[in-house]
């Protein structure tokens, strides 16, 4: 039956956007905001909407939908461009109509100084609550209590940010059902713990046994005081336990309350398994699937204080996410310490605590989290789809070893080379003995990845990382236009623009021109007006690196045909297959160490870069370029940088 709804109620989807309408319209500064509506957007609306909307996104960009001088400070990168192709002339394009004088500075000055205002205090980012991701579940769960915890497979997929990583606080949610799993993972983790012994022996060294001392003076604190202190001794010994525990668990020490909440749940269980002969260790066992319950091992949480500037985050904050950045995992006791007696803050200190820590095993956690998300990797496992009858040779053991080769790799040259430039062009690989005769390379033997000095270029670096080009592959062929856009987005950091909604499909112009070979037919799509944007930047590239199959093999030709891998840039430059096309990347060294810069800082702070970080990153960018791109000396300047090391309060709701 249809019921009247009660006169002036707003529906819940319109009530909904009317908040966060207000609250954005609240957050933008009044002025700034008439300014824009008054002198610039008239402007944009006059010659901009008609290229530059909603429906069309000319270059990918939609300026008609604006509306808060906030989302042009969130966009800070993309609106100097704009003011960049204003003031150069070159937008609008010369057969539109161009801008007054009055036009162009109302645009130009408004939008700069929104920019340059957006700048004038540092500005470490809101840092949001989050739980473990996955990944931080098992290795936390590892060194906590010595148990491999396979998380992955056990709990829902994590999600990706909006910069390819999956410890992104946006993605890392907990559901009720999750949270079910995590009760479930508790009971598993102590279970499988306590039937190791030599597991269980490491987290409770000895079992707790009352001595015949103890026993007289429980009798005597009965017999002359009426008092039990028969508890003292084993809830003491249970402290000793459980304080390092909960300390490493929580990463910080644990308040009065939540240790006594420790020990009153042991308490309880050894009071109920009097006579039993393991009760101390069974106790113990209660108590820790407390911990791993408990939301402050759940979840990476800091403290709000009362303050409207950035300011220092606590020591054991710093220690949890310097943890958390290189080992994904929580602080181990040094760090704990350091940041107890507050030292962690002296820059000298923790420059030095990167260093031990990348030198710790413990660091190729990072190598694998960090590069296999960053080059897109990471579904090569189980996701990537690849025909197994034109491609049989690409088994779950080959899959492992490209894989494997991939972190083995960057954590070389992270570690022992130093140079993030070896990322680009290298004269050695890693290999096993499937990986070495897949690659048609040398005589290796066993399945321990081993350097192998090359004697050309052509597959050194990431750019021959038989992951890296089937992953960039489609299931039944390669792709050059894949390939191409990988090395601009994820290389370079200078992604084409998006297509056109009206863009025909490339296969579909492949099977209508069946008798063209490839590069005729990328060719013949890149004539179209709508195409060639994009494919000019994209398909070089891609043309550049088909001497490699769709698993990483490499290849003279198409059967009988020979593989012309030649191309022209954009700019001009000419090249001839992925040995010179390398050559070409070292010279773009100022994109690369951006694109490096926002990636590592994204990981590291477990947020999108925005355009508030631009000065950090500009100054990530530069020492990189004058450093030679050291790499521990750049994990260090990240580790010291403001955000870092400063967070600021969320704004009260009310």
């Amino acid at each position: 039956m249809l019921t009247r709804k009660p006169a002036g109620r707003i529906p819940l989807t319109l009530g909904f956007l009317l908040v966060a309408w207000g609250s954005a319209l609240a957050d933008d500064d009044p002025i700034q905001h008439r300014l824009y509506h008054e002198r610039i957007k008239p402007v944009l609306q006059k010659h901009c909407f008609s290229c530059h909307n909603g429906a069309d996104k000319k270059g990918g960009l939609n300026l008609q939908d604006v509306f808060f001088v906030n989302e042009i400070i969130r966009n800070g990168a993309t609106w100097a461009k704009v003011t960049e192709s204003i003031a150069s002339g070159e937008m609008p394009p010369r057969n539109k109509p161009r801008l007054s004088e009055e036009e162009k500075q109302a645009v130009i000055e408004g939008i700069n100084g929104f920019l340059a205002e957006a700048l004038q205090e540092p500005d470490p980012g809101l840092v949001t609550i989050r739980r473990l991701s996955n990944r931080e579940y098992r290795y936390s769960v590892l060194d906590l209590l010595g148990v491999d915890f396979d998380a992955r497979s056990f709990f829902p997929a994590d999600g990706s940010g909006g910069e390819g990583f999956d410890n992104h606080a946006r993605v890392l949610f907990i559901t009720p059902l999750s949270f079910e799993r995590y009760y479930e993972a508790a009971q598993l983790i102590v279970d499988r713990a306590y039937e190791d012994p030599a597991v269980w022996r490491r987290i409770v060294p000895r079992p707790y046994k009352r001595g015949f001392g103890e026993q007289i003076a429980i009798w005597w604190h009965r017999f002359w005081h009426g008092e039990d202190i028969s508890m003292r001794g084993p809830v003491r010994a249970a402290e000793e336990i459980l304080l390092p525990l909960a300390a490493r668990a929580y990463r910080r020490f644990p308040e009065h309350a939540e240790l006594e909440k420790l020990t009153d749940i042991f308490s309880k269980v050894y009071v109920s398994l009097e006579g039993e002969p393991e009760r101390f260790d069974r106790s113990i066992k209660e108590s820790l699937k407390v911990i791993l319950i408990s939301p402050n091992f759940l979840y990476r949480h800091e403290v709000d204080l009362p303050l409207e500037k950035p300011y220092p985050i606590s020591g054991f904050e710093l220690a949890s996410r310097l943890a958390y950045f290189l080992w994904s995992s929580v602080p181990d006791d040094e760090l704990l310490n350091l940041a107890y007696r507050g030292d962690l803050h002296d820059e000298k200190v923790l420059s030095e605590q990167v260093r031990r820590m990348l030198a710790d095993p413990r660091s190729r956690r990072f190598s694998e989290s960090f590069a296999t998300q960053w080059l897109g990797v990471s579904t090569l496992l189980d996701v990537h789809e690849v025909d197994s009858t034109r491609y049989p040779e690409l088994t779950p053991e080959l899959r492992r070893a490209m894989y494997e080769e991939t972190v083995t790799f960057f954590h070389y040259v992270l570690t022992e080379r130093q140079s993030f430039l070896d990322l680009l062009d290298s004269d050695y690989v890693f290999l096993n003995e499937a990986l070495a005769k897949h690659y048609g390379i040398g005589k290796v033997e066993g399945d321990d990845f081993v350097k192998v000095s090359l004697s050309d270029r052509r597959r050194g670096g990431v750019l021959g990382l038989g992951s890296v080009l089937t992953s960039t592959s489609l299931a039944t062929r390669t792709s050059p236009v894949l390939r191409g856009k990988w090395v601009l987005e994820q290389i370079l950091g200078t992604p084409a623009p998006p297509p056109p909604p009206d863009v025909p499909d490339l296969e579909a112009a492949r099977q209508a021109n069946s008798e063209l070979d490839f590069r005729a037919v990328l060719e013949l799509h890149r004539s179209k007006p709508a195409c060639n944007s994009c494919h000019q930047k994209m398909d070089p590239i891609g043309l550049g690196l088909e001497n490699f199959d769709a698993i990483g093999r490499w290849r003279e030709g198409y059967g009988e045909q020979p593989i012309d891998a030649s191309g022209v840039l954009v700019d001009g430059t000419a090249f001839e297959g992925p040995s010179e096309l390398k050559l070409i990347l070292l010279q773009e060294k100022a994109l690369f160490a951006r694109n490096l810069t926002r990636k590592v800082l994204s990981f590291a702070l477990g947020r999108n870069i925005r355009f508030q970080d631009k000065p950090t990153v500009d100054h990530l960018t530069e020492h990189l370029l004058e450093h030679d791109f050291h790499t521990v000396d750049f994990i260090t300047e990240v580790v010291t940088s403001f955000p870092f090391r400063y967070r600021k309060s969320d704004p009260p709701t009310s």
